[in-house]
């Protein structure tokens, strides 16, 4: 294995598994919002310019098949998969080449309704079940890049 695998964030999650397991941690931020990450060993902070989809632009040219993108962002999540990285969504959805076109194409939904004036809120607020849900996906997840890493998968 050349590297581990690392958790590419594109917003704030858990570090436990990525800590636990090894792997390294690299947030990305454009600076617009200041991030101050815990000093753990292979984490690292990248600052982007300023700018839209600057941070999952870095995210995607980073992106390896070993590699875990943490996201809200449906089109970076598509983007990374397109890369052969793996895709989690913090509400603990794996994104895959099987269901991500569906949540793409339910996203434009979303926004037509928006643009017409007849869409709702965004997203519930997470809850103790998402936070558990997310947890045991990101661990499954980084078992899966591990083997892949390792060439076993």
């Amino acid at each position: 294995m050349d590297s581990p695998p690392r958790l590419l964030v594109d917003a704030d999650a858990s570090i436990r598994v990525a800590a636990r397991l090894g792997l390294g941690l690299v947030l990305v931020t454009n600076g617009a919002r200041p991030v101050r990450p815990p000093g753990l060993p292979g984490m690292r902070l990248v600052v982007v310019a300023e700018g839209a989809d600057k941070a999952d632009d870095w995210i995607v040219d980073e992106a390896r098949p070993v590699d875990i993108c943490l996201t809200a962002d449906i089109p970076l999540a598509a983007r990374c998969i397109a890369k052969g990285a793996f895709a989690l969504s913090f509400k603990g959805r794996p994104w895959t080449t099987d269901n991500i076109g569906s949540a793409l194409a339910g996203r434009e939904v979303a926004r037509h309704l928006r643009e017409i004036g007849a869409g709702g809120g965004g997203p519930a607020a997470m809850d103790g079940a998402d936070k558990s849900r997310f947890l045991n996906a990101l661990d499954t997840m980084c078992q899966a890049a591990l083997r892949r890493a390792r060439g076993a998968g």
